[in-house]
């Protein structure tokens, strides 16, 4: 078997690789021209001078590479480094301008893989005295990274059809896909748009100025969670402004394509959906137990229960990451409870991080399947479903591929947190929000946790917004070493 395996493995070929990295990249130049002229307007002409370097190497790189000769075909192994690669490319050229801001590479390095990966955790002690220029790039790259590069680049960028679906598959969902890669690309990008400007006109409605409205509702669409205001959600004033951004959240931990089928063929099938109602009764279960263990267990009163519960625990199951309490005086029960909503997660085909809760539904469901059969006959079939809905073979495969691993690394991660003396809770805590993209934090993201952890918490962001498998197949040998097919162009 092992043999037959290997014979029909190919290794990537790097023309391939050099030339759609190259289109990448040049989009990445075009999107890095978002914070480069708000410098510009702003007055913070250094750090205008940093982003014209980045956008210039990306171009420069782009505008070679694109010109590399390559097939117009693409494997999936290619596909898969091609996303990792990016999203490692990414981070390290933004740090240059973040570094700008007085923050060493490493600090840079981390908060540019938090915001690409829509994580949100942060190094900094505080962020109200950081120029603007920094805090609107944090959000705009949560924004980018929310949607994706890739998939940006298939809805404008990428002209081969079949190079479009292998990097849209491998970065979204291919039961999502409705008549054309390309048309989905951009109907998911059209919804995102349609959602950053419904909720940064809601802001404004209720008084939050321009600035706070753009940078919170970018974070928030994307579930990244970065706020500018060192106490998060807490400084963007009243309640009703938290409940908008808190809704948001929860509007892009939704599957985006289902918002066209609701427009299409009406709203039912949007509240009617399994996945979505089975997100919302997470939250309200989540809700209704930190409430009872605040109340209980962290002294908050009931009234101030009832008011931050809802918010941290709708944030915690979308994978936002805002939070209008200091979760580090939370109780332990509390924590472990926020813990289990973030490796869950949201729907799959959003921009929510954690397991999610359509493969933990295929996970259950094959376990029942399971206990089920033990009472029946040898000869009876049943197979594991869903509302009516039969999982697929490679479903249940995916599935069960991404929940153990997902919980390999987590647990694997943990490992040197409390070999170096960490509270056992809190670096679960810490690793969990990580790997699930959240960006809750007990505060263990600081400036003085030792750089070796800061590389593991950066490589849990990557891995949780990877999904394991496209870094995975970046380190993988057998993704390099080996035949190849031959390159017909």
């Amino acid at each position: 078997m092992g043999q037959q395996v290997e014979s029909l493995r190919f290794a990537v070929r790097s023309r391939v690789l050099l030339k759609y990295f190259g289109q990448l990249s040049f989009l990445f130049a075009i999107l890095t021209t978002a914070p480069f002229f708000f410098s510009l307007l702003t007055g913070e002409y250094h750090l205008g001078f940093r982003y014209g370097i980045v956008i210039a190497v990306s171009a420069v790189l782009g505008y070679l590479l694109n010109r590399v000769d390559a097939p117009d075909d693409m494997q999936d192994n290619e596909a898969l480094v091609l996303s990792a690669a990016i999203f490692i490319f990414t981070p390290l050229l933004i740090s240059f301008p973040m570094m700008g801001s007085g923050l060493s590479f490493v600090d840079a390095l981390f908060e540019a893989v938090s915001g690409v990966t829509t994580t949100g955790l942060s190094t900094l002690g505080s962020v109200e005295q950081m120029p603007r220029t920094f805090l609107l790039s944090r959000a705009w790259l949560q924004w980018v990274g929310g949607l994706g590069i890739v998939v940006l680049s298939v809805a404008f960028l990428l002209p081969q059809c079949r190079v479009r679906r292998r990097l849209f598959v491998g970065n979204w969902e291919e039961g999502s896909l409705l008549a054309s890669t390309k048309t989905y690309a951009r109907l998911v990008l059209n919804v995102y748009l349609l959602l950053t400007i419904s909720g940064i006109a809601a802001l404004l409605i209720l008084g939050v100025d321009w600035f706070n409205a753009l940078t919170h509702i970018l974070a928030a669409v994307s579930t990244g969670g970065f706020s500018t205001y060192d106490d998060s959600l807490s400084g963007l004033g009243g309640w009703y402004a938290q409940a908008v951004v808190t809704l948001f959240c929860f509007l892009g931990a939704v599957p985006l394509g289902i918002y066209y089928h609701s427009f299409q063929q009406g709203w039912q099938e949007f509240f009617g959906d399994g996945e979505i109602r089975t997100l919302f009764c997470a939250g309200i279960t989540v809700t209704i137990l930190l409430v009872l263990c605040m109340h209980l267990l962290d002294g908050f009163s009931l009234q101030d229960a009832l008011r931050h519960g809802p918010l941290l625990a709708f944030s915690a199951q979308t994978t936002a990451g805002f939070a209008s309490v200091t979760v580090a005086d939370l109780s332990p029960a509390s924590k472990l409870l926020l813990l289990v909503s973030m490796m869950v997660g949201g729907n799959v085909g959003s921009t929510a991080g954690g397991i999610k809760i359509l493969r933990l539904i295929i996970v259950c469901s094959v376990v029942k399947m399971i206990i089920v059969r033990s009472g029946m006959p040898a000869h009876a079939v049943t197979e594991p479903h869903f509302m009516g809905r039969r999982f697929e073979a490679a479903e249940i495969e995916r599935a069960f591929c991404l929940f153990v691993l997902f919980v390999a690394v987590v647990l694997f991660s943990w490992l040197p947190f409390i070999v170096m003396g960490y509270d056992p809770v809190d670096a679960l805590f810490e690793i969990a929000s990580a790997t699930g993209t959240v960006g809750l934090s007990v505060g263990l993201s600081a400036a003085d946790l030792p750089v070796l952890l800061k590389g593991v918490l950066c490589v849990d962001m990557l891995m949780g917004r990877l999904e394991m498998i496209a870094l995975l197949t970046l380190f993988y040998p057998g993704t390099w070493l080996g035949k190849r097919k031959r390159e017909k162009s």
